[in-house]
């Protein structure tokens, strides 16, 4: 990483204490140079006129080493990790295994410490997984007659249904619980299996749980709904969408190589989650018992309920198998460590996830900007805080730079991590978490620079103000909060590696571009990469870290938002 200071500051630096120096690699360090103080005049000699001695300037010393993180730097390292050669990054496979090691090897350079003990390399949080994957010979049959995999129905995560199973599922309507509307009202579905329609009651084309006209979480997608069932104690929901404008087939073509790559658990954890199938209007229909008259009735009466609508559906009995192969495999965090000085006891966590999604249907998938871009401005932080203590400035709290796997898994790496901390969680003071900062979406574009900013008030109202006054004396773009509402269908709090550390009442923020067209997709290239906005990105997220590893006490957990 250079350091190019700008003019103003390095007269700065030369007026006061600090100079700078050039080392072999041509990188500026700040070294200390010893005040001389001009003879004292003889006392019967008469003051003689001079010129005004001025103070000395101060020297910011976060805006400093926050000017060594750099667009070339954080191009260096990420055309490097994006490259096809990485193959995607997927967690487990030989691209990730390349990642770790070359994340670890620069953490090394630096001179951060690896701090994991037991481990055949200190930079190194291995932990076992299961991969299991679709065979592909799933059945489903309603009486006698039978429906496909992929054809008429398929599933995302685990399956209870390894061996043919005769279930008899309870409708619960939307599946929404929303203030007086409550698809759940007296009906007990612990361990039972579900059929819910997807979308959320309209009327006149608008939901009518929503308060701006927008679809609210309930209607966005099937999540939130899974995690209801899931806290009701069901076992399955079985999904079906009536919307005639949904093409069944279509969506399941465009799920296919999704749904045909692997899905990752831990190997000691039973799956906690309700399992979630997806079912054609046909077979929907089938297992209701009901026709698509009925239906439509039925969709009027939600929009007029207040409370729970009737229903006349009487949901079949059938039986279902839908197995798993599942085989076992190592990934592994990548963990730096820089040592505090007089409060290093106290652990400030910078956060990315280095992962992606690998190679689907023949391409790869890079992740330029998820998690890339995250992961190197994680990598500049490092090497900024790094010289900054080589050169006797570094800071008062530890810091653990935290790169992790499996986040694209469902937050995995950092859960085991806050399962099994390195440094004891009452230490941790707060979570930094970078997750995509390289590129513009929709609602920003041809707009000023931004960043949203995600949870930063959640549990400390400090925390929030770091990061406002960091902004305001720094870098200045727009922080946008409109995801920190509790209230957000995308539910991005939740989202992230961030919150696996907010689980355990340790604050967060969470720094994020949005989502754009390749979100996800094979064109998520360095080529798309804004450098310009990262910098600022990454140097807003240090000056946050500055300030929340040298201020004289650590920040309150005072509040708890949703």
């Amino acid at each position: 990483m250079s350091y190019k200071l700008m003019p103003a500051l390095l007269a700065a630096a030369l007026l006061a204490s600090p100079a700078l120096a050039q080392d072999a690699k041509q990188k500026v360090k700040v070294k200390r140079k010893a005040k001389t103080e001009a003879p004292a005049a003889p006392d019967a000699a008469p003051a003689a006129a001079g010129p005004t001695r001025q103070a000395p300037v101060p020297v910011d010393n976060a805006r400093i080493y926050a000017d060594g993180i750099t667009q070339a730097d954080l191009r260096k390292h990420l055309s490097v990790l994006a490259s096809d050669e990485y193959e995607g990054r997927e967690t487990g496979e030989k691209g990730q295994k390349m990642a770790a090691e070359y994340i670890a090897n620069r953490f090394k350079e630096l001179g951060l410490v690896g701090p994991v003990q037991g481990s055949d390399n200190p930079y190194l949080q291995h932990f076992t997984m299961e991969r299991s994957t679709w065979p592909g010979d799933g059945t489903l049959k309603v009486g006698s007659q039978s429906y496909q995999w992929m054809k008429d129905f398929y599933a995302y995560g685990n399956s209870p249904f390894d061996k043919a199973t005769t279930l008899q599922p309870v409708f619960a309507g939307y599946g929404i619980e929303e203030g007086s509307y409550n698809d759940y009202a007296g009906l007990d579905v612990t361990g039972k299996d579900l059929i819910v329609l997807m979308g959320e009651p309209q009327k006149d084309g608008k939901p009518v749980l929503s308060k701006d006209g927008n679809p609210t979480k309930w209607g966005n997608d099937y999540r939130a709904k899974a995690a209801l069932a899931t806290q009701k104690g069901a076992r399955s929901v079985f999904f079906v969408n009536f919307n005639p404008k949904d093409d069944f087939g279509k969506t399941m073509a465009r799920l296919q190589p999704y749904l045909s790559r692997p899905s990752i658990s831990f190997l000691d954890k039973k799956e906690a989650r309700a399992a979630t199938f997806f079912v054609s209007p046909a077979l929907g229909y089938k297992l209701l018992g009901t026709t698509e008259a009925a239906v439509r009735k039925y969709e009027a009466a939600a929009a007029a309920a207040t409370g729970k609508p009737a229903s006349s559906f009487k949901p079949a009995s059938f039986t279902v198998t839908a197995p798993k192969k599942r085989e076992q495999f190592t990934t592994e965090n990548v963990l730096g460590f820089l040592e505090g000085s007089d409060k290093k006891d106290e652990i400030l966590v910078v956060s990315a996830h280095y992962d992606h999604i690998g190679i689907i249907g023949g391409e790869v998938h890079n992740g330029a900007d998820d998690d890339g871009s995250g992961t190197v401005s994680v990598l500049e932080m490092a090497e900024a805080f790094t010289q900054a203590k080589a050169a006797g400035q570094g800071p008062r709290r530890s810091i653990l730079f935290l790169t992790v796997t499996g986040e694209e898994k469902g937050l995995l790496g950092s859960e085991y991590y806050t399962d099994h901390p390195v440094f004891p969680l009452e230490r941790t003071i707060a979570d930094l978490n970078i997750d995509m900062v390289g590129r513009t979406d929709k609602e920003h574009e041809g707009k000023p620079d931004y960043v949203y900013v995600i949870g930063s008030d959640k549990l400390s109202s400090e925390l929030y103000n770091i990061v406002e006054n960091a902004n305001k004396q720094y870098t200045t773009i727009d922080l946008d909060y409109r995801f920190n509402d509790p209230g957000d269908p995308n539910r991005f709090y939740y989202r992230s590696d961030h919150y696996n550390f907010a689980k355990h009442k340790i604050p967060v923020a969470f720094f994020f571009n949005g989502v754009h067209a390749d979100y996800h997709g094979p064109k998520d290239e360095v080529d798309k990469i804004e450098f310009p906005k990262m910098e600022k990105r990454a140097r807003l997220v240090f000056y946050s870290a500055w300030d929340l590893a040298n201020r004289d006490q650590r920040i309150v957990v005072d509040s708890n938002k949703p």
